[in-house]
């Protein structure tokens, strides 16, 4: 096996989660041992970070908010590498060796994964493609790509910037500005929950919508209005 250049540091913002934060700890335990993982709970009343203490490196709070979440990990990371993922993803096999050689090129400061959807339903299918080469049309990319970078980028950039939604993918723009930034085709499993909950087809539309009116510049907080109204489940 090929020696990893590059000590990397996993953040992983969450918020009630307890039900998945222990599998997720576990598998990202068994498939990334060498990193460091920092679990940043936004305020949690189910005690996500009481069960994530017991395998996380580092086991941190903040104010419910994934930018300051983010930031408050990275501030207390040791990584030179530093690799953001969400609760819901499973990564794949020698994903840290994927990231290892992307970064052999001293220009490249960061970079991220496709995404694939489990099962075989077409508009997953779409969402994995619509995803993609949207976010290449639009220089974006959202959290769930697993986005990574060299600490001293995201120190120069600022980290992600407080803002009401899409702060991954203002910080992903900021990225690009500082260097090359590389993608794998090697596939992050994203969970299809949220999907089930809101509608495959709706999620997948109004996704595509937010994201093609962020790359014409409609204002933020509007932006964000939209995602409250139609990404998110409703209240019983």
């Amino acid at each position: 096996m090929t020696a990893i250049r590059h000590n990397i540091s996993i953040v992983v913002p969450v918020l009630n989660e307890a039900a998945s934060i222990r599998p997720f700890l576990e598998h990202v335990r068994q498939q990334a041992p060498s990193a460091e993982i920092i679990v940043v709970d936004g305020g949690s009343s189910d005690g996500t970070a009481q069960v994530a203490a017991t395998i996380a490196n580092q086991t941190l709070t903040a104010p419910a908010n994934r930018a300051l979440q983010m930031n408050a990990g990275a501030a207390k990371s040791s990584g030179d590498i530093l690799w953001f993922l969400h609760v819901d993803v499973r990564i794949p096999i020698q994903s840290v060796e994927e990231i290892d050689r992307m970064l052999t090129d001293e220009d490249v400061v960061g970079g991220f994964f496709r995404i694939r959807l489990p099962g075989s339903r077409w508009v997953y299918r779409l969402t994995d493609s619509l995803a993609h080469y949207l976010g290449l049309l639009l220089r974006m990319r959202c959290g769930d790509h697993g986005i990574f970078c060299r600490r001293t980028a995201f120190f120069e950039i600022g980290g992600f910037p407080e803002v009401p939604l899409m702060e991954d993918a203002e910080f992903f723009r900021a990225l690009l500005r500082r260097g090359k930034v590389r993608w794998s085709n090697t596939r992050l499993t994203v969970s299809p929950r949220r999907y089930e909950q809101i509608g495959g087809f709706r999620l997948t539309f109004f996704y595509g919508l937010i994201g093609g009116l962020y790359g014409i510049g409609v204002p933020l907080p509007t932006l964000a209005r939209l995602y409250s109204r139609f990404c998110q489940p409703r209240r019983s």
